[in-house]
């Protein structure tokens, strides 16, 4: 486990996570994902968010200038020391998501799990993941899990950048083509029936399932170059469209939300 972790350090030393939020595919993401965590705060009176691999703060930071009493969990020291530079009200720590022993039961009202799925590669890790964050979240809370998606990564990186045969013969996708990661991968790709299956294991009830970037990642250079008005037209039809099922897990991420009801 050691070495994933420094693996996965090494790279988030270079990429530049917190610009990926200010592109606009990244927008399109955040927009949406800040909806539906807006949607469901309006229930939770006060609520306390604790924000699982928090990255550099993007939804950390921007939650406690509303107001909210946010503590954030990150992995990577890196973007540990960006989060903390910006001198808000966050509470940020050091930590990793299949071990929160730093906070007692039934803590926070809200629970975002934005990044740890991404880098955790077998099911059994993702369950511990997913535990530890109804473990923390009160009775009735709501837990907002985001995973990337099987399809976008075998359409992108197996046959748009043409690494198809290579992935074949490396024995990288099953036979109905399901990628298979390691931790040398950094990333982990999922389907919704392996979200069912963590969902159903942890004994958590999901609320809805959404798009948070639907085609956005796949459209970059056509984001990219519309003017304002075009985007925001787009943003309107995306937040139209993030909830129908026949689009679910085409996109780059999906995002699970989920009621702590047991």
């Amino acid at each position: 486990m050691a070495k994933e972790m420094t693996d996965l350090e090494k790279y988030y030393n270079k990429f530049n996570e917190e610009k990926r939020l200010d592109s606009r595919h990244g927008q399109v993401e955040f927009i949406t994902s800040m909806k539906y965590i807006h949607k469901y705060l309006k229930d939770l009176p006060d609520a306390k968010i604790l924000d699982v691999g928090a990255g550099t703060g993007k939804y950390s930071v921007a939650l406690a200038k509303e107001g909210y009493d946010v503590t954030a969990v990150e992995l990577v020291k890196y973007n540990l020391g960006i989060l903390k530079s910006k001198n808000s009200s966050v509470k940020a720590y050091q930590g990793n998501a299949m071990n929160l022993k730093r906070f007692a039961n039934e803590t926070f009202d809200m629970t975002l799990v934005f990044g740890p799925m991404y880098h955790l590669y077998c099911f059994e890790d993702k369950l511990k993941a997913l535990l530890e964050a109804k473990r923390v979240t009160k009775k009735n809370g709501v837990l907002l899990v985001a995973y990337c998606m099987n399809e976008y990564c075998v359409l992108t990186y197996a046959f748009k950048e043409n690494h198809i045969h290579e992935c074949l013969k490396e024995n990288r996708l099953t036979e109905d083509f399901h990628s298979i990661a390691e931790a040398k991968d950094l990333y982990d790709y999922v389907r919704l029936e392996d979200i069912n299956r963590l969902d159903e294991a942890a004994g958590l009830e999901r609320i809805q399932i959404i798009s948070p970037d639907g085609p956005a990642d796949y459209m970059r250079p056509v984001l990219n170059a519309m003017d304002e008005e075009t985007f925001q037209i787009f943003m309107k039809y995306h937040l139209s469209v993030c909830e129908r099922q026949d689009l679910i897990g085409a996109g780059a991420h999906t995002l699970d939300i989920l009621r702590n009801g047991k």
